[in-house]
Parts: C-alpha cells; sequence; structure tokens
C-alpha cells in the first residue's frame, strides 16, 4: 500500500542549499515526547513550497514513528501545493527508518556517512498458560495473532521503503533480523533514497 502521494512539485532533485534552514528539527529517541514536538513544528509549517524534515535518531517506538508518517501523508494529500522531504543525517535507525519510508523517494536524502538501520521489530512477553484447556488455547492463539499482525505492519513498511529502489522485499525481510546498516551512498546506489548532500 503506498502511504504517500508523488506530485510535479515532487520531481525536481533538491541541493544542499535546500536543506540550509530545516522546517521541522528532530533528534533522539522517537517516542510521544517527540511526536508532541514533531506536531508542534509542522503544525506551523507552511502550507506550500518545501518543507523539510530534518532528523537523527537510534531509534524508538515504531507506531509513533507510522504516527508521525501518517501525519506526512496526511499533510502531503491535503496540501499537494507543498513538498515534505525528509533529510537524515548521522544516523537513522529502526524507527527512523520506519519514519522515513512515509516519504516518497524522490524525497528522501541524507547527510554523508548517515547510517541507515533495518530490523525486525521485537516483542518481549511473558506467555502465562494457566486455566481451562480451552481458555489456554485462547491465550495462544492470541500471542500468535498479535505477532502475525505486528510483522504484517512490518512489512507493510518495508514494502513503502523499498518501492522505487533495487532492493525487493524479500531482500529485507532476509536481512532485518539481523539488523542491517546501510551507509547513506549505498542507500543512494540501491535508490532507497533520492541522494546524498
Amino acid at each position: 500500500m503506498d502511504q504517500t502521494r508523488d506530485t510535479t512539485l515532487d520531481t525536481t532533485p533538491l541541493k544542499a542549499a535546500d536543506f540550509a534552514a530545516p522546517t521541522v528539527l528532530l533528534a533522539g529517541t522517537v517516542d510521544y515526547d517527540m511526536y508532541k514536538d514533531f506536531r508542534r513544528q509542522i503544525g506551523q509549517a507552511p502550507c506550500d513550497g518545501l518543507v523539510v524534515v530534518e532528523l537523527t535518531t537510534l531509534g524508538g517506538d515504531p507506531e509513533v514513528a507510522r504516527m508521525m508518517g501518517e501525519d506526512i501523508r496526511f499533510k502531503s494529500a491535503m496540501n499537494p501545493q507543498c513538498r515534505y522531504a525528509f533529510l537524515g543525517k548521522a544516523a537513522i535507525y529502526s524507527a527512523g527508518t520506519t519514519f522515513m519510508s512515509f516519504f516518497t523517494r524522490k524525497n528522501r536524502y541524507l547527510t554523508p556517512g548517515t547510517r541507515l538501520m533495518i530490523h525486525e521489530r521485537k516483542l518481549a512477553k511473558e506467555l502465562q498458560i494457566n486455566g481451562p484447556l480451552t481458555t489456554c488455547i485462547a491465550t495462544v492463539k492470541a500471542t500468535l495473532h498479535e505477532i502475525e499482525c505486528s510483522i504484517a505492519i512490518q512489512n507493510e513498511g518495508f514494502a513503502n521503503l523499498v518501492e522505487g529502489s533495487q532492493v525487493t522485499l524479500d531482500a529485507v525481510i532476509e536481512r532485518a533480523p539481523y539488523n542491517w546498516y546501510i551507509e547513506a551512498e549505498e542507500a543512494r546506489r540501491l535508490g532507497l533514497i533520492e541522494a546524498v548532500i
């Protein structure tokens, strides 16, 4: 499912000077505090022209990253005269890569030496089986459904990330369990981003 929308405004490659004054500056853990800061800054952004979102993160909550991404998707649809571009600096790990996947490939940029990191979602949960047998089966099935749904959501994000690139979804799924690190120039060569600036 394509979560972003291209417009004619999105087609011209950006230059380093376009990133001189980012509209939204985010750094740190992707969490609810970052989301509040993101909402405040994106709410003050203009409704036309270029809106640059700059991020540095070692990761965080994937659902918060998806919420931020959905805000970008929504604003892109509501403001087709506005171009939302992503600039990753130094480290774009885990949830940061999830957030980046909501930007069209032509609107993804990294600074030199930046690393992307892609990994599977993680689950830490104790499963306690206690009670009547039918209840035990329901508990196990509920956990299985939770895992299956999380995998489906994860793979939707992977599909968005690789759309229009030379990387297949199968390749990401194969490498994600082992924390796949991708340097900026490699990301450009693979077509995961537009350019390194």
